[in-house]
């Protein structure tokens, strides 16, 4: 019971193996069509995004009181760094930017489009923000710029702000990367495919040719019905024709001999 069980659940490897490479025809097919589905849904369907970004230089020493810093100025500076990025994701400060700019959008729409972070771990942070629309990005990033460095003074003593770079209008979209997703497309294509394939492997039960007899029976073969499909016929009554076609001139043959000799 245990040695049928086990007949039951082996899968030929090699056998598998050859059929995949035999229907690579419709692995490939099913690649070409499903990543054209994506390239259709992500040119469609998926609205690009652009992003626009200020960089931000950042201390802990009051300008207007000193201008020496030092070396624990600038550590303080690269720890308070996460500090500024909170207070730029405050609720306080993102109600400001959105009335500044005119936005139609929420607080926590409009932080959703903000992202904010270290520069190689320095005391220079960046700020992104992504929309739809690239100039309502660039418009979102300097107006955090315009409002940030008052905001962080206000909340944090003894600390400088100065705007590095301004956001300017970025044509290129950022999103959706669309070799990134005909590839996934690409991708699942091949998956499906083969995983189709495979079913068809493992729940075929059916008998294709004597070798299979042999190989999984000990009882001996005593007879074989022939494969009389189209091509067979084909192969018979070409085979067929030939015989009586060669019989026939083998006869002339005869007759024609024999008229000679006599």
């Amino acid at each position: 019971m245990a040695q049928k069980e086990r007949d039951m659940i082996e899968i030929d490897l090699l056998k598998l193996v050859l059929i995949l490479w035999h229907k690579a025809w419709a692995i490939i097919l099913a690649a070409i069509v499903m990543g054209g589905i994506a390239f259709g849904i992500t040119y469609n369907f998926i609205a690009p995004k652009y992003d626009a970004s200020i960089k931000v230089y950042v201390n802990n020493t009051n300008q207007s009181n000193t201008t020496t810093l030092t070396q624990s100025d600038l550590i303080v500076a690269k720890q308070l760094v996460e500090t500024y990025i909170v207070t730029l994701e405050s609720r306080t400060t993102l109600n400001q930017i959105i009335t500044e700019a005119g936005l139609d959008y929420d607080a926590e729409e409009l932080e959703a489009m903000i992202s904010a972070a270290a520069i190689n771990e320095t005391e220079v942070f960046e700020v992104t923000v992504t929309s739809e629309d690239a100039k309502e990005a660039a418009l979102i990033a300097n107006t955090i710029a315009d409002i940030l460095p008052n905001r962080i003074t206000e909340i944090v003593e003894n600390s400088s702000v100065r705007i590095v770079d301004y956001a300017i209008i970025n044509e290129e979209p950022v999103s959706p990367s669309y070799v990134k997703n005909v590839a996934i497309g690409a991708m699942a294509g091949i998956v499906v495919a083969v995983a189709l394939i495979f079913l068809q492997f493992v729940l075929d039960n059916k008998i294709h040719s004597e070798e299979y007899l042999v190989e999984h029976y000990k009882y001996p073969i005593l007879a074989v019905i022939p494969d009389l499909n189209t091509n067979s016929k084909q192969k018979y009554y070409k085979k067929k024709k030939s015989y009586y076609s060669n019989t026939a001139d083998s006869s002339l043959q005869t007759d024609s001999t024999s008229g000679k000799a006599e």
